[in-house]
């Protein structure tokens, strides 16, 4: 069950939101200094210790990001995100002292969102948690629809077999079935959808997810588009949107149209 996470004030004479943010981290003092800063920052922040504590902590309490060092005692970070990745579309921040590309490859792959090398600057991790945070979604199944009474038409998108709900973030199949689709997954999407027919470098879509700017980008986003490929090819290995272009990026090879047009 989740409560929301509420903060009255009286702008615009509705009830305001902050993000809220869970750091889990087994060094007290690191802990406590990120918890400090964050809530200086105008976050709410919440902690926990282990992973065992974060999954007690995820019963009661609604996040948007969670902040997750991987070297715990008991179970590690990557088992705990990918257990989060599975329960709702919440941000996730990996934090590891070993800075091995094997480490952020692996965390990418689970679905995170954005990797930290221990030691890092507060500010540094300031920057990265506005970046995710301005990239997610409304959590609806976290947060009240504040303004139900106020109806918006939604931004579908229609390629093949496949509808894409831009405010809604999901994607559903020829046969009405919703996709298994992780947040860094549509994010990539998203940016095809934005820009068909269009030859995409990897730096290009790097910059456009936010990803960090480091040699390891261009690797991550061949991740994402592979993992991408996955859900909307029926031949990942001759596709049909998602064509690779050798040496240079990705096009997504369709007139991607409006739904209803």
């Amino acid at each position: 069950m989740f409560i929301p996470n509420l903060v009255s004030t009286e702008s615009g004479g509705l009830t305001q939101l902050r993000a809220r943010i869970v750091v889990v981290e087994d060094e007290p003092d690191l802990r406590d200094a990120v918890a400090e800063y964050l809530g200086a920052n105008g976050y709410d922040v919440l902690t926990a210790e282990n992973a065992a504590a974060m999954r007690e902590l995820a019963t009661t309490e609604a996040f948007d990001l969670a902040i997750l060092d991987i070297a715990m005692p008991g179970e590690d970070g990557l088992s705990l995100g990918r257990w989060l990745r599975s329960q709702w579309p919440a941000g996730i921040i990996y934090a590891s002292a070993a800075g091995t590309s094997i480490d952020r490859i692996v965390g990418l792959e689970l679905g995170a969102d954005d990797y930290l090398v221990k030691p890092y600057e507060l500010r540094e991790l300031l920057a990265r948690v506005r970046s995710v945070l301005r990239r997610l979604p409304p959590q609806e199944s976290q947060r009240p629809n504040l303004r139900a009474d106020v109806p918006s038409a939604r931004r579908l998108i229609v390629f093949g077999p496949f509808t894409v709900d831009l405010d809604g973030r999901a994607v559903t199949g020829g046969d009405g079935t919703l996709l298994d689709m992780s947040k860094s997954e549509f994010d990539v999407l998203e940016v095809f959808l934005a820009r068909p027919n269009r030859l995409l470098t990897r730096t290009a879509i790097s910059e456009a997810i936010g990803l960090s700017e480091d040699p390891e980008s261009s690797r991550a986003v061949d991740i994402r588009v592979m993992r991408l490929r996955k859900k909307i090819e029926t031949d990942p290995g001759n596709p049909r949107f998602l064509r690779t272009v050798r040496g240079e990026g990705y096009i997504f090879s369709l007139q991607a149209s409006a739904a209803g047009e």
